[in-house]
């Protein structure tokens, strides 16, 4: 897929998440969590060449910029959506999906030390509500909602929903229709 393809992509992935969006000139130029993105994508890229130093100097431009700190070791799918990313963070091993949607505030951190895989795994179409905090080696599946202010610690099938602290999952019930976002993408 070529650079501008996947610039046209983000956009419309920007569109699709928020009604506020007018424009793409407007969505390129001012939404800080498509910078985010964008600069991740060039960071992952130094990263997985093993210029992890720079890459890392580069993520810390990013979130200085923007205010939203993504680990260039991170894993990340299409049309990530970041709405509102001030004081979004996601660690180094963290894995995120396809049409994923997270709002400002948002942890995908590690639980305690060690090595190996520390942080979050999120399933394609998973939404994560303002200031959640998506904690340690779990997988949150697919199509999956975390409510505001929710700490995940523990695994959820797909299609749950999570709220509280500690987050409880619970089944969505028939009709709901948040979480997955299901968007015609065609570019």
């Amino acid at each position: 897929m070529s650079i501008w393809t996947r610039f046209r992509e983000d956009i419309t992935a920007a569109r699709v998440h928020d009604p506020a969006a007018r424009g793409a000139l407007e969505i390129a130029v001012v939404y800080s969590g498509l910078h985010a993105i964008w600069w991740y994508r060039l960071n992952h890229r130094l990263w997985s060449r093993g210029w992890r130093v720079m890459a890392r100097i580069g993520s810390q431009l990013a979130r200085a910029v923007t205010g939203i700190e993504i680990h260039p070791g991170a894993r990340i799918g299409r049309r990530l959506f970041i709405d509102h990313g001030m004081g979004v963070v996601v660690g180094e091993t963290a894995e995120i999906g396809d049409d994923v949607m997270l709002y400002h505030g948002v942890t995908l951190g590690g639980k305690g030390g060690g090595t190996g895989k520390r942080h979050p795994t999120l399933g394609d179409g998973v939404t994560v509500g303002a200031g959640a905090q998506v904690l340690g080696p779990i997988v949150v599946g697919g199509g999956s909602i975390v409510g505001a202010n929710a700490v995940v610690t523990k695994d959820a099938p797909e299609r749950s929903i999570l709220v509280g602290v500690p987050a409880r999952a619970r089944p969505r019930v028939a009709g709901e229709r948040y979480g997955l976002v299901e968007p015609d993408y065609h570019i």
